[in-house]
């Protein structure tokens, strides 16, 4: 069987837009999830911190991948409040060394991370929003991680393919979560920078999110069992 820790690799997104439907998916999923990812969608259903109290009441651990980007005093406050919810681990944008410190001072037990470049942006993007074309997507994430594990963030979420070069650059303590884990393609997928599970773990990634391969699957709990398959063989190839 297992160890809790072990199954704590794999975040589950509840990207679903009601409560229902996210208690029916983690009751369906059982001992399979143990850390379950919840954003913005369900946060505006005004039954969020409901949710949380009810992961908590069964054990789970929390990603409150909300992404706060806002003045520093107001990214400061928000991580304090959320800090008082049992939320294990939260997002902020990787932005200014200011918005970032706050965050840091203000975070508790609670860990924080920041969002280098969103897995669904590639390098026309990163132009389009007026970034120097002469930066490459890379370039910019080591970047930012950089100024984000300066001003005392726990890590970065970026996309598998950058991890490697994370790791390369600023070692091993420090969390990279990485989103767009598939165990193959997905039909109508809407990220661009996706990843195989091996590949995402070879390449240094802590914990890897996923969402619709799981949660869409037939049945949810046997795809994160899949899932958690893959990554236990992964792990025992390396050692």
């Amino acid at each position: 069987m297992k160890s809790k820790s072990f199954n704590e690799k794999l975040i589950i997104a509840l990207d679903v837009p009601e409560i229902s439907t996210a208690k029916k998916l983690v009751e369906e999923i059982g001992e399979e999830g143990v850390f379950y990812k919840i954003g913005l969608e369900l946060m505006m259903s005004d039954s969020y911190f409901e949710l949380t109290s009810w992961l908590k009441n069964r054990g789970k651990k929390i990603f409150a991948d909300l992404k706060l980007y806002d003045i520093s005093e107001t990214v400061g406050r928000a991580v304090a409040n959320l800090s008082k919810h049992e939320i294990d681990l939260l997002t902020i944008h990787a932005a200014s060394r200011s918005i970032m410190e706050q965050a840091a001072r203000n975070k508790g037990a609670m860990q924080v991370i920041g969002v280098t470049i969103l897995t669904n942006l590639d390098q026309r993007d990163l132009g389009e929003m007026g970034f120097d074309p002469q930066i490459s997507l890379q370039d910019l994430v080591i970047k930012k991680a950089a100024l984000a594990l300066e001003s005392g963030l726990d890590g970065v979420v970026a996309s598998a393919l950058e991890a490697k070069n994370l790791r390369q650059n600023f070692g091993e303590d420090f969390l990279i979560v990485t989103p767009g884990i598939r165990l193959e393609a997905f039909s109508g997928d809407d990220q661009k920078r996706v990843a195989d599970v091996a590949t995402a773990l070879k390449n240094g990634a802590s914990h890897l999110v996923v969402g619709r391969p799981i949660t869409r699957a037939d049945n949810p709990k046997i795809a994160a069992r899949r899932f958690h398959e893959v990554i236990a063989d992964t792990i025992a190839n390396q050692n």
